[in-house]
């Protein structure tokens, strides 16, 4: 898939089989760590994987309630997650180095790229002031999450990204306290009644993807005059 200049050069990957987090982990940082010598391109990595928790640099070991499924230190920020089959992950590496160099303006436009794919579905999905993540309403209209957000820079390239959840197993979120957050219960787009397939989903997110590139700061080219 390719899409108009600047963007042109970023690759967008989409998987068919469930990739272990161990191998996704470290061809994501090999990707990542060739971005950073300009010898491969940034990319747009979307899959699903095996049931599995992970746990972020502030993970709490009491929020690990039942480790049903294999546990993985992540790297990324925040605490701990869940990612299995049903679940739309987003692994991206983009080289901020030349987008700014604003980690704040790329999380920012992240959850503003996921959200937009949501309203795509009738889906009036949110921010939630001091909660990481993407919130909407349940259908017993109580503020839940159907969406996390965790990102890592390295030399000013990202890694990691964001997952949605299309229609996973929601009571395997009950394993963990999802990213520190008990008093808010996990949604999906199934449990919203939106029968959407993960193709669909990603169709969504190619067709909000040049806006979100657009939003992220760009550095000016080297010579170039400023007002």
């Amino acid at each position: 898939m390719s899409f108009s200049d600047p963007i042109s050069t970023i690759e967008w990957r989409v998987e068919t089989r469930p990739i272990p987090y161990p191998e996704a982990l470290a061809d994501m940082e090999e990707r990542a760590a060739a971005i950073h010598t300009g010898t491969a391109d940034e990319r747009v990595w979307l899959l699903e994987h095996p049931p599995l928790y992970t746990a972020g640099t502030s993970a709490d070991r009491a929020e690990l309630l039942d480790p049903r499924f294999p546990v993985y230190d992540a790297g990324r920020g925040g605490r701990y997650t869940y990612h299995g089959p049903g679940q739309r992950v987003g692994y991206l590496n983009i080289d901020l180095g030349k987008r700014g160099k604003d980690v704040r303006n790329f999380v920012h436009n992240l959850e503003g790229w996921v959200i937009a794919a949501l309203a795509d579905f009738g889906v009036e999905a949110r921010r939630a002031e001091g909660r990481i993540g993407i919130w909407t309403d349940d259908a017993q209209g109580r503020e839940a999450k159907i969406g996390a957000i965790g990102v890592r820079v390295r030399r000013w390239v990202t890694l990691h990204g964001f997952s949605v959840n299309i229609d996973p197993d929601l009571s395997h979120f009950s394993g963990i306290i999802p990213c520190g957050i008990s008093e808010f219960p996990v949604t999906s787009l199934a449990a919203l009644g939106k029968k959407v397939t993960m193709a669909e989903f990603d169709a969504a997110l190619a067709r909000r993807f040049p806006d979100f590139i657009a939003h992220l700061r760009r550095c000016p080219d080297k010579g170039a005059s400023s007002a």
